[in-house]
């Protein structure tokens, strides 16, 4: 892309038209997200050390019942859950896009002699299997499909769960994707980061869309020393209570619970989230 793109782009662009998701399978931009996976210093990418402790023994308790489980983690990222379920007694299938996110979680689970098997794919194509006692969703990442892309995604893992088997999932709350549409534009300068490892600016704009309830965040990654740029988009689908009870309904779940927090508690470190339990 040129600047000049920039003063021509579309406003606003239409939900998911600009790409799917941020580009997690790319090998560079992968290995730099697999730092921000692994930070102890924020909750951005994944959830601290203690945090995870604390979900995980919630899962293992108040879901699982503290009896050995078949478990699917989709999105599982480096095997930060799947890994500490596995100790516990739980045999793991994760799913993810991101190449390097995979092979750290093969190498964490082998140097331990886990029961835990990664596959890279995306978890709308992959084959998931069947007997499933628990499948996993969280930190929001249902809302990066498209509705239709969504269903289809939840209906396949309902086929995918063995009879009493449950599926967890963490999503954005309705208001958290409607204040990401919202957000003001803005721009950074950075020596290095996410998008790029060499000096670059980042210009950043947010989108709400009311017909479709939607929002996309655009970013523009202009590289200091050539001046050339690179285009990222995320939409994010946002849902009522209501609407994801009945979403998860169509798809042949019947009992829907929800819970402010995967720890049961009242959710005070990550608002924008609530987790819902389907069987």
């Amino acid at each position: 892309m040129r600047l000049l793109d920039l003063l021509e782009r579309a406003v606003p662009p239409e939900p998911w038209a600009e790409g799917d998701n941020i580009p997690w399978h790319e090998p560079g931009f992968s290995q730099r997200m697999l730092q921000e996976h692994l930070s102890q210093a924020h909750d951005a990418a994944s959830r601290r050390a203690g945090t995870i402790d604390r979900h995980v023994a919630w899962i293992h308790r108040s879901l699982l019942g503290e009896r050995p489980a078949q478990i699917l983690d989709l999105g599982c990222g480096p095997g930060l859950y799947t890994i500490r379920l596995a100790r516990l007694g739980h045999r793991c299938v994760g799913i993810d896009y991101s190449p390097a996110s995979i092979a750290y979680a093969q190498a964490a689970a082998a140097a331990e002699q886990l029961p835990c098997h990664y596959e890279l794919a995306d978890m709308r194509e992959a084959e998931l299997g069947a007997g499933f006692d628990l499948a996993m969703l969280i930190f929001g990442e249902l809302n990066v499909f498209r509705r239709e892309h969504a269903a289809a995604l939840l209906a396949r893992v309902r086929r995918a769960l063995a009879d009493g088997g449950a599926l967890l999932l963490e999503v954005h709350t309705f208001a958290a994707v409607r204040r990401i549409g919202e957000q003001p534009p803005s721009w950074t300068a950075r020596p290095s980061g996410l998008f790029a490892p060499t000096p670059h600016i980042c210009l950043t704009e947010h989108f709400w869309h009311d017909e479709s309830r939607a929002a996309t965040s655009r970013y523009y990654v202009i590289d200091a020393a050539s001046g050339a740029v690179s285009r990222y988009a995320q939409s994010f689908q946002a849902y009522t209570e209501e609407e994801y009870a009945a979403l998860l309904r169509d798809c042949g779940f019947g009992e829907v619970a929800f819970f402010p927090a995967l720890d049961g508690g009242p959710g005070e470190g990550q608002p924008e989230l609530q987790v819902i339990v389907a069987r």
